[in-house]
């Protein structure tokens, strides 16, 4: 199994410099792969290039990227050209959104998400495979009167959403390589989204998609101190429906109940609960919440597991 960490440097004098510096440590420690999460900061793509360039030999990853306020043929050449400068190694996630952040944010009425996930998928393929579209939906047009290949991007792009209630996982079954599901336990994934995914793909006559689970999680002595933090700093994901109802079928009352939080041998349990739950991969997110020492040490039972 394939193991990773998500890189969150926001705080940092440079977030640039001391992302390079974080992802260069992950890769000593082990780790296979470093991932970057998309809000109205830094630019995830162009980080995850930056990061492929520096680290050669870490798969790079955007989680992920939403598909409202964004257009496919401008995502289309971020991808590429950051899938050219990692020569191979870049992963694109694309997301729903919320209502709250695309109104307040872009001015855009959250409307019809399924159906534009949908089209931003063709139109997307479109672009990364062969550097040119034709695409006219209901909601979206790509065309390209001018070449939107990139040399170097040859091999495409994998494509990933992060999907987690039924339609959109039933979009990600038959268009995506793949799916970013964050703060769903294994529980959630082993009865709910796992075989709704791969019925999906089945059904589309596609293999089963990627399972790349987002896990929230740190080795620590000082638990309930660690998850009180935890509790705080997730609970903004309790307020979106999507994620309360992912938190509910895995158990869980409040964000910070799937929250991986323990010592090594706690930590290395629930990795392998997420395995046999089918994740195919997983991801540690958070893992700088009790400090350094911490993220340090769950960086090296991670690499271990990966290794």
């Amino acid at each position: 199994m394939t193991i990773g960490v998500a890189l969150n440097a926001s705080d940092a004098q440079n977030q640039v410099d001391a992302t390079v510096r974080l992802a260069q440590e992950a890769a000593a420690a082990g780790l296979r792969s470093a991932w970057f999460g998309q809000t109205f900061g830094a630019d995830s793509p162009q980080l995850a290039a930056i990061v492929g360039r520096a680290v050669p030999g870490l798969q790079v990853g955007t989680s992920a990227i939403p598909v409202f306020g964004r257009h496919p043929l401008l995502v289309s050449s971020q991808a590429q050209t950051a899938q050219a400068a990692t020569h191979g190694r870049y992963h694109l996630g694309l997301a729903l959104g919320t209502k709250l952040l695309t109104e307040t944010a872009f001015g855009l009425p959250f409307e019809r998400p399924i159906a534009r996930l949908r089209e931003f998928l063709v139109a997307l393929r479109q672009l990364t495979q062969n550097g040119t579209a034709d695409f006219h939906g209901e909601l979206l047009t790509a065309t390209t009167p001018l070449s939107a290949r990139v040399p170097g991007a040859e091999s495409g792009v994998p494509l990933l959403v992060a999907a987690m209630g039924p339609q959109a996982l039933r979009v990600s079954g038959e268009l995506a390589d793949g799916i970013l599901p964050y703060l769903a336990g294994p529980r959630a994934l082993a009865e709910h989204i796992v075989p709704a995914l791969t019925a999906a793909a089945a059904a589309a006559g596609r293999p089963a998609p990627r399972v790349v689970a987002l896990v929230p999680g740190v080795v620590t002595d000082g638990v309930d101190a660690v998850r009180a933090k935890a509790t705080e700093s997730l609970a903004f994901y309790e307020q979106i429906p999507s994620y309360a109802r992912v938190i509910e079928l895995s158990g869980g009352r409040r964000a910070a109940d799937v929250a991986v939080i323990g010592d090594e041998k706690t930590v290395e349990a629930e990795v392998r609960r997420y395995r046999d739950a089918g994740a195919t991969e997983v991801v540690f997110s958070n893992t700088e919440i009790a400090g350094e020492a911490d993220r340090r040490r769950t960086w090296a039972l991670l690499g271990e597991l990966a290794g």
